[in-house]
């Protein structure tokens, strides 16, 4: 055999491999690709997204396509092998093994894994660029495809099983929920955080988010009008819920802009106060947050007093509240513990026992268990089964808690500690 022609039959063994490695890595940039980016792109007239789409909502003939040429060029050059060897060393049994294996490892290494690794690594972008050959394969060799096909076809519906109704099942809320949160830079983080808040208000209802009775800040319209007076001034809140002796039941609601209003025409009076009440909003406790966002637009409400099965009044929740869960706290006027709520230098922090777990939670990077009381002073006291005395100390999800001072049936402080890190064995 000459110089030239083992040569030139090297250069094709060359080219064989470098076609190989091209489907292969076609094969996982397609199949890898981010089909909503695509989507994207598409929608902007992006004719490669166009055209890389089209492919992907018929999988059955862009892999035949790609495995037709990938076994008929893997197959090419293990043939051209034997005969390179063949004519090299003739019939020698042992030269035609030691050139499988080289051919072998050859494919595994330059036309397989190096190129589907590559391809995975970039598929969004290599996509793009494969979609417009691979069109036109399969166009030029269409009834050898739709031929080969027919047999995969059958022998699937032998085994029942059916690839496009799985194809076209939706992402859950977990599966958002996770791209969402490894979308890295392509989403700033707030935007991301605000999404992930979203996907949990169905999970969140409002009794978690809540203002607790005892914290509601009110009126009783059977004080002395002085007193009255000095609330309505020192109130934080333009919208006040009314009493009439008894603070277990609601008889309105007052907006201080109305009262503002009518008290410029007219000097003040209790009486009057309660023509402009508004009527009150009651929602049970274990309405989804989501579902209250869309009752407070349909009813055109803003605040809604919070009831249990008995209708018994456990707190008020407002827009804002709800708004506060998807994007953060509000800078007010209103003073809030929670906002100067961070550990000191000895790792401790002193917490009212009326706070609410979740926000202990995001604010100090605990993890206490938000499925049974919502407060600190509920779970103290499920999980003591008693109240306790002061200087009782326990641990809750592995936070050390410390009763400071316990009132009238209930916890009004406590001191958390800073959990520790687990220990690593050696």
């Amino acid at each position: 055999m000459s110089d030239l022609t083992l040569t030139l039959q090297a250069l094709a063994l060359v080219v064989l491999l470098v076609l190989s490695g091209c489907f292969s890595m076609s094969e996982t940039v397609m199949m890898a690709a981010n089909r909503y980016r695509l989507r994207s792109l598409a929608s902007q007239d992006h004719r490669g997204a166009i055209l890389a789409l089209d492919l992907l909502a018929h999988t059955d003939r862009l892999l035949g396509v790609i495995l037709l040429f990938n076994n008929l060029v893997n197959t090419a050059a293990a043939t051209l092998v034997s005969v390179i060897t063949m004519e090299l060393f003739g019939d020698e049994r042992w030269a035609l093994g030691v050139a499988t294996l080289l051919v072998t490892f050859a494919i595994l290494v330059f036309a397989e894994i190096t190129p589907k690794v590559i391809g995975a690594t970039y598929a969004d972008r290599l996509a793009l660029f494969f979609a417009y050959p691979l069109t036109a394969l399969l166009r030029v060799f269409y009834f050898a495809v739709w031929f080969i096909n027919l047999f995969s076809s059958a022998l699937l519906k032998l085994m029942r099983l059916n690839p496009k109704k799985d194809a076209d099942a939706g992402l859950s809320v977990d599966e958002l929920r996770a791209m969402v949160a490894e979308s890295g830079h392509y989403i700033p983080h707030k935007h991301r955080s605000i999404l992930l808040n979203l996907f949990d208000l169905e999970d969140i209802t409002v009794e978690d988010v809540m203002t607790p009775r005892g914290a509601i800040e009110g009126i009783d319209l059977s004080d002395p009008e002085a007193e009255i007076r000095h609330q309505i001034a020192t109130s934080f809140h333009t919208r006040l819920a009314v009493h009439d002796g008894d603070s277990e039941h609601v008889i309105g609601v007052l907006h201080q802009r109305r009262l503002l209003s009518d008290t410029l025409d007219q000097a003040f009076d209790v009486e009057r106060i309660r023509g402009l009440l508004a009527r009150p909003y009651y929602v049970p406790a274990d309405t989804p947050l989501y579902s209250q966002l869309q009752f407070f637009q349909e009813n055109q409400q803003r605040l809604a007093f919070v009831v249990d099965e008995y209708g018994e009044l456990l707190g008020l929740i407002t827009l804002e509240d709800i708004i506060e869960e998807l994007i953060g706290k509000f800078t007010t006027s209103t003073p809030d513990a929670a906002d100067r709520m961070s550990w000191n230098e000895d790792g401790s922090v002193l917490v009212d026992g009326s706070a609410n777990l979740r926000e202990l939670n995001r604010r100090l990077g605990l993890d206490l268990p938000t499925d049974g009381p919502k407060t600190l002073n509920g779970l103290i006291l499920e999980f003591l089964q008693d109240i306790p005395e002061t200087g009782v100390s326990m641990k809750i999800a592995d936070t050390p808690v410390e009763v400071v001072q316990t009132e009238d049936r209930m916890i009004r402080t406590a001191r958390l500690y800073r959990p520790l890190a687990p220990q690593t064995p050696h």
